[in-house]
């Protein structure tokens, strides 16, 4: 007994015809008839009563027939199954990002991904300043939505995003009310920094130098985006943050407005050279498509 004699007898008992089922199958009448005769002779039974209009399933065809249709939407199962480790849409991808990401394209990107690939597991990994492209050289991650500045060696990547800056004050600062506020009338503001991102990162993110060519006040350090939103709060320094940023982390202590004059903030979907699975060129496929809707 084969799995395509089993095929043939479903498809004969739901056509009830031989010549339609034998379209169907792109087999000839006769190599189907016989294919029915030698499955009838193996099993012992007969499995369908012959008359003008075409064929009908005898009692025990009925109960044959029923297993076959079992048996035939099993194997079309391992065949899937099989299919989805062939296209990769199985399996965990670990996407990365920093803070708020690229914005709402983030989330979006997951969970629409995550919808076309139910037998994959979409993994959240956040980072750090500017450690989701180290996170892609050493592994932790498949592909990861990189902020700019940012070192791209040994990384694939392509521009998704762009959004203008912010800086964050506390609710009671002279300047939290305003719409806008130029780099250079917050100079003289205590700006918080971080020891644990490369040194370009770092002063592109405070503007130094600064319009005037001055320099950032140096204020406190952080090692996560938590500690800097605290430490802001208590009016301890500012800090500049992607706009993204104020819906993410809206605080009833913090204020952000925008900044009007500093070159917005650029993020690429990156991933390792040689490392486009299927499961990265899916994702990649998803996120390309939700930024051509922006």
């Amino acid at each position: 007994m084969e799995l395509r004699q089993l095929h043939y007898l479903t498809v004969i008992a739901e056509e009830e015809n031989l010549g339609r089922a034998a379209r169907r199958l792109f087999v000839s009448q006769p190599a189907l008839s016989y294919a029915l005769k030698s499955l009838e002779s193996e099993l012992g039974v007969k499995l369908f009563d012959r008359h003008a209009g075409g064929v009908s399933a005898t009692p025990a065809g009925r109960d044959v027939i029923a297993e076959a249709l079992l048996t035939v939407r099993q194997a079309e199962r391992v065949t899937a199954a099989a299919e989805r480790h062939t296209r990769g849409e199985t399996g965990v991808l670990r996407v990365g990002f920093e803070a708020s990401g690229a914005g709402e394209l983030t989330t979006r990107a997951r969970a629409e991904f995550a919808r076309r690939h139910p037998a994959v597991r979409v993994a959240p990994k956040r980072y750090d300043w500017g450690q989701e492209a180290d996170a892609l050289r050493d592994g932790p991650a498949d592909v990861a939505f990189v902020w700019l500045p940012n070192d791209l060696t040994g990384l694939a990547y392509e521009p998704v995003h762009t959004e203008s800056r912010v800086v964050g004050l506390p609710t009671g600062h002279p300047l939290a009310s305003r719409s806008g506020v130029s780099v250079l009338e917050v100079r003289d503001e205590p700006l918080l920094w971080t020891r644990r991102a490369p040194r370009a990162w770092v002063d592109w993110w405070a503007v130094n130098p600064r319009p005037d060519g001055s320099a950032p006040v140096w204020g406190p350090t952080n090692d996560n985006v938590e500690e800097m939103l605290e430490q802001v709060a208590q009016g301890s320094a500012i800090c500049f943050a992607p706009e993204s940023m104020a819906r993410y982390y809206a605080r009833p202590d913090l204020s952000w407005v925008p900044l009007t004059d500093v070159e917005p903030l650029r993020v690429v979907l990156a991933w390792a050279d040689g490392a486009d699975t299927a499961l990265v060129r899916g994702f990649a496929r998803v996120v390309r498509e939700l930024a051509s809707e922006a």
